[in-house]
């Protein structure tokens, strides 16, 4: 049975693990402490917490998985751009009507298109993209000069262009490998 001092320390782990994964916004009007519990104690609580991530994992709910951390569901060899994470794919565009140029990376997972952190995107949007879109864009933490400072999910590859050039694109064309065979190259020819 766990009693407020292992409550407590439960709740500060979990908050923490939610904050990091960077998925949710949490919204905990507390600010709970780890609590003072022996080694062993924490011990116990600590195997508790992952068997809660196993159980949480398994039935879909990633609430603790850093999007930096997901593994890619399409993995070519000799593409160029392999690392342990998958394939990256790269959109380089220039915006004519704002006179800028957007360099993007981005990863494909298994739950949608991650623009990457560092990836510049334009500041400017239109109506040719969807509310969800232009949200998405409104409330990302980026620099002055509109460099994403974190990891960006979006639900498609032309979702995660449309985010990137602030307009209407076709994200299977759009985004390429650093060889630079499209993602339509690489569904095309499996």
């Amino acid at each position: 049975m766990f009693g407020p001092t292992e409550i407590s320390y439960l709740e500060n782990r979990f908050c923490n693990l939610a904050i990091a994964a960077n998925r949710y916004e949490v919204k905990n009007g507390n600010d709970p402490t780890s609590g003072n519990i022996t080694e062993e104690k924490e011990s116990e609580l600590e195997e508790f917490i992952d068997f809660a991530k196993l159980i949480m994992g398994t039935l879909g709910h990633k609430v603790f998985v850093p999007l930096s951390q997901i593994p890619s569901t399409k993995e070519q060899p000799g593409d160029g751009a392999e690392t342990d994470e998958g394939v990256k794919f790269y959109l380089t565009r220039t915006v004519k009507q704002y006179g800028i140029t957007v360099n993007a990376t981005a990863r494909q997972t298994s739950d949608g298109f991650v623009v990457l952190r560092g990836s510049s995107i334009s500041p400017q949007d239109d109506n040719t993209i969807s509310a969800g879109i232009r949200e998405r864009r409104k409330s990302a933490q980026v620099d002055e000069n509109y460099v994403l400072l974190e990891d960006i999910l979006l639900a498609s590859p032309s979702g995660a262009a449309m985010f990137v050039v602030g307009k209407s694109a076709n994200g299977w064309t759009s985004w390429k490998t650093q060889d630079g065979k499209t993602l339509h190259d690489l569904e095309s020819n499996q």
